[in-house]
């Protein structure tokens, strides 16, 4: 089902791949033990609030869609113009194989271009670490471990202070 990386392509998702990127997150998700399953409802409510900056697709040689990537707007205290990562979902069957690191690296070139300040996420530092996220300890996220709360800095100061993610990911979406 997965092709070669070699042929993979990139694009911004069109209101045609809506429904597409949410089955593939339900999909992606599914197996994952710290997933609650609220991953695809969280795209949607992102979208509905028009805090979804930027919604990339990794596509095989034949359009098909390998992997999804969202970002959206974070607040940390004393930053401007950074974005949050996630969800990021690549088909289960195509996992372990690049695509979503290939995904991540043109999407933050992609937000490199638009002046994007940095980017932070929670995640586990073994798959995000490779790719140049960092946890220095002081960006924190609802008493999570530090380690699990990471960041690029890509213009400017390194951040401090509690991470904050839109809205759209509580529960309820309010």
């Amino acid at each position: 089902m997965c092709s070669a990386i070699p042929n993979l392509g990139f694009r911004p998702e069109t209101p045609g791949d809506i429904d597409a990127i949410h089955d593939l997150t339900a999909r992606a998700f599914a197996q994952m033990s710290f997933s609650d399953g609220t991953e695809p409802q969280v795209i949607r409510r992102l979208r509905a609030r028009g805090e979804l900056i930027l919604s990339l697709l990794a596509l095989d040689g034949d359009g098909k869609i390998l992997a999804h990537v969202a970002f959206s707007p974070v607040t940390i205290p004393g930053q401007s113009d950074w974005l949050g990562l996630g969800p990021i979902s690549v088909e289960p069957a195509c996992q372990r194989q690049g695509i979503g690191r290939a995904l991540v690296h043109e999407a933050i070139a992609r937000l490199r271009e638009k002046g994007v300040k940095g980017i932070a996420l929670i995640g586990n530092p073994f798959v995000y670490g490779p790719m140049g996220f960092a946890s220095g300890g002081r960006l924190s996220y609802a008493g999570l471990r530090p380690a699990l709360v990471q960041h690029m800095t890509l213009e400017g100061a390194e951040p401090q202070g509690e991470l904050r993610f839109s809205p759209a990911f509580d529960e309820d979406g309010a």
